[in-house]
């Protein structure tokens, strides 16, 4: 299993620098944002994302598997725990005052 970066990138999440890439490919069962822009998710049967608001305020998730979306702190939308995305849905995300909000979708589930 691996995480292959693309472009290296700094951003500033919560007044730190954050070193990070702009791309992110991930092939693992358990994955936690580091400040990615966005991350596509392939090559495993599923994946356990954690979106980490400590070190990411924005993000775009591309599955190209089933990937198993939760934060670490608050909620989605205001009202889930997790949700659920199927192969082929990209989904934005966005960290806003204790809680993660969905911008955009294609081919989510409510879990």
């Amino acid at each position: 299993m691996a995480v292959i970066k693309t472009i290296p990138s700094q951003r500033l999440i919560h007044g730190n620098i954050i070193e990070t890439s702009e791309v992110a490919l991930i092939t693992e069962d358990v994955y936690q944002t580091k400040g990615e822009e966005c991350i596509i998710v392939r090559k495993v049967e599923e994946c356990i994302l954690t979106l980490d608001n400590r070190t990411t305020d924005h993000i775009v998730i591309k599955a190209l598997t089933k990937v198993i979306v939760k934060p670490i702190t608050g909620l989605i939308d205001e009202e889930y725990i997790d949700v659920e995305m199927n192969k082929g849905a990209c989904v934005e995300f966005r960290w806003a005052n204790g809680n993660w909000y969905i911008l955009s979708s294609d081919g989510l589930k409510q879990s």
